[in-house]
């Protein structure tokens, strides 16, 4: 049987950890197993202990991995520690703040599954389910981001910055991820282009967004940020 490596990259989530812990373990995938890796990327709060508590309490029924960082280092920084760890055939990155829907995994495996597809990618932008309405900027931004990375990448993704990428492990462990921080999504993005033959898929997904004053983290600065990594890894010739 096949297994999906959810990699979770947690900091200071205290108040949404266990929530979404319980909702990947409720969520159906069909014929094909879990594996929950847990990046606590230096936390403050309570977000490991609870963490600890929750693996004790089904240990026995879940394939649950928790590793601490010593100090903050980034989003990405945890994911590439979560990759080197992961034992599935398929790896997706989870965010922590119940934006995302673990239900729609299943979606996303199916291209995969299929064997249509090395790679998916859940858009917020297309498809028929819940979007929450947000800030236009944020969107503007978002939208700009995507279309810069796709004029690099010569793809026509509708959401670049989408927290759900589903991958096959081997072509994720494969690339020579470099960006620590919120630069790993146009870094990935950009790279897996480059792979010849590479297949990339795309479905609608829900989506439950926060506010800045709900606990969002990432802000312009991240987005400046974005379009440096975009042009460094654009312009590039290496992979």
């Amino acid at each position: 049987m096949s297994k999906l490596t959810i990699l979770i990259p947690v900091y200071n989530e205290e108040k949404t950890i266990i929530e979404i812990l319980n909702r990947i373990k409720e969520a159906d995938i069909g014929e094909v197993d879990k594996e929950i890796i847990i990046i606590d990327d230096g936390s403050i709060d309570q977000t490991s202990y609870l963490v600890e508590k929750f693996i004790k309490e089904n240990e026995s029924i879940l394939d649950i991995k928790f590793i601490k960082q010593e100090k903050n280092m980034g989003k990405g920084a945890a994911i590439q520690k979560g990759i080197k760890e992961a034992t599935g055939d398929y790896i997706i990155i989870q965010d922590a703040d119940l934006e995302y829907d673990p239900n729609e995994y299943k979606n996303l495996l199916e291209p995969i599954l299929l064997g249509k597809a090395d790679v998916v990618y859940g858009s917020r932008f297309v498809g028929s389910k819940p979007h929450r309405v947000l800030l236009f900027w944020h969107y503007l931004g978002n939208k700009f981001l995507t279309f810069l990375c796709n004029l690099f990448a010569n793809l026509n993704l509708t959401d670049m910055e989408t927290c759900y990428k589903l991958f096959k492990a081997d072509i994720l462990k494969s690339i020579n991820l470099k960006e620590k921080r919120f630069g790993f999504e146009p870094e990935v993005t950009i790279k897996i282009s480059r792979i010849p033959n590479i297949r990339i898929y795309e479905i609608g997904i829900s989506y439950y967004g926060r506010t800045h004053k709900e606990g969002k983290k990432i802000n312009w600065k991240d987005g400046l940020k974005a379009i440096f990594c975009i042009l460094k890894y654009g312009l590039s010739k290496k992979n």
